[in-house]
């Protein structure tokens, strides 16, 4: 997979708004340079009694709407330009969700697969050590992201409450529930795609029953879309992990597959499917394609072997600039990923919101907030894709855009 930065392709999607908004230099730049970049080396005890430095890093891009907002990743290929862009987008996604957050990121450079659970935990309370100055429930708002969880989410917190000395769930969202976790976060996600999917599908009247799936990336958020676009009707007929994928186009059964992933550690060998590469899949022959991974995965090339008529991003920037231009060229309905995964941030709101408030609700009265607040993004980003001729992605930034500019003026920031 070629290598490309993903900071560039977050500054070409905001240049195609430019033209449509006749933004001026200043905006431009505002909403291109992030307010705060947090970078710092902190050091680990491993088991072996060894002391390693850790490189983290921690992106405020803008907090015009309310506090940054956004998950800390643990990996290999961490570096700066991916998370200032990630940053960007999360800016982006709040506004076209409409909740009151600002867009944040962060990160540290590490295989977490290669730690023990206590150097795991060393890790964690090590970042926040470095962090807390920074966040905070009225600042900035962390929450998981590739590779962390619940469990990390609640090592950061308790070691900022033991800094602050106080009770603070409002910190971080993502927590299990005993921490002030909300119902639905684990699967929130995939739920906010899988709306974003229901009401294209009914702008489009096409039917959701029998529709074929292919979900590249089988981790939380796809795993948790074949688990709901399954119930729904939808024929899952290719899933992959970072191992590879498995096709059979009868369908595969979404139990038998969690089952095989549990005890194998990969979708890849599943019984009565045929072994494919993550490339492949991009390029199956079905309804629906669902990237579920990491950035950068649709590329140009690809792009023109994509069969699919219909994208789900659930992932952060799977498609790059020049691959949409492919894609709307071939009338392919891309639902973009500042809206399609938005539903994860937004359920992290619902958590912040009864974190602050002390009281929290049941599972069907936040799937309930969850439909509303993701049908009337859907239906603003659709909207404005079709007043102004554009993709949906497009469509998502002119939305999303508006909202922060108008922020910025009605702050003074902007004349």
């Amino acid at each position: 997979m070629e290598k490309i930065n993903p900071f560039d392709n977050a500054k070409k999607q905001l240049g195609k708004v430019a033209s449509i908004l006749k933004l001026n230099d200043t905006e431009l730049e505002l909403l291109g340079t992030p307010k705060r970049i947090i970078q710092f080396s902190f050091p680990v005890k491993l088991d072996s009694g060894r002391i390693k430095l850790f490189q983290g890093y921690r992106v405020q891009h803008n907090d015009a709407r309310g506090p940054f907002k956004g998950g800390i990743r643990y990996h290999p290929q961490v570096d700066l330009d991916e998370v200032k862009a990630l940053a960007f987008w999360m800016t982006m996604k709040c506004a076209v969700a409409g909740i009151p957050y600002g867009g944040g990121k962060g990160g540290i450079i590490v295989d977490p697969k290669k730690l023990s659970k206590d150097e795991l935990e060393n890790l964690s309370r090590g970042y926040m050590r470095e962090l807390h100055p920074f966040v905070g429930p009225d600042k900035d708002v962390p929450a998981p992201d590739v590779y962390t969880d619940g469990q990390v989410m609640s090592w950061m917190l308790d070691e900022y409450e033991k800094i602050k000395g106080a009770h603070a769930p409002g910190l971080i969202t993502g927590k299990p529930l005993e921490l002030g976790g909300s119902k639905v976060r684990d699967y929130a996600t995939a739920m906010g795609g899988a709306i974003c999917l229901r009401e294209l599908m009914k702008n489009l009247k096409k039917k959701s029953h029998g529709s074929t799936v292919a979900i590249q990336g089988f981790g939380n958020a796809g795993s948790f879309m074949a688990k709901i676009l399954s119930s729904w009707g939808y024929k899952i007929v290719a899933v992959s992990d970072s191992k590879g994928g498995v096709h059979n186009e009868k369908g595969l059964k979404f139990d038998e597959v969690v089952a095989h992933k549990e005890k194998t550690e990969s979708v890849v060998g599943f019984r009565g499917a045929k072994k494919i590469s993550n490339e492949d899949i991009l390029t199956l022959d079905v309804d629906v394609l669902v990237p579920a991974a990491l950035e950068n995965q649709i590329t140009h090339t690809i792009a023109h072997a994509v069969k699919a008529p219909i994208i789900v991003e659930l992932a952060n920037g799977p498609t790059t600039p020049d691959a949409d231009d492919i894609l709307r060229r071939k009338g392919v309905h891309l639902i973009p990923d500042i809206l399609a995964n938005a539903g994860g941030v937004s359920t992290s709101y619902f958590e912040w919101v009864q974190n602050l408030q002390g009281y929290y609700w049941n599972e069907k009265e936040v799937l309930d907030k969850l439909d509303v607040l993701m049908v009337n993004a859907f239906t603003d980003v659709f909207n404005a894709s079709k007043q102004h001729r554009v993709d949906m992605r497009t469509g998502a930034f002119v939305v999303a855009v508006q909202k922060v500019l108008k922020a910025e003026k009605l702050r003074g920031r902007l004349k």
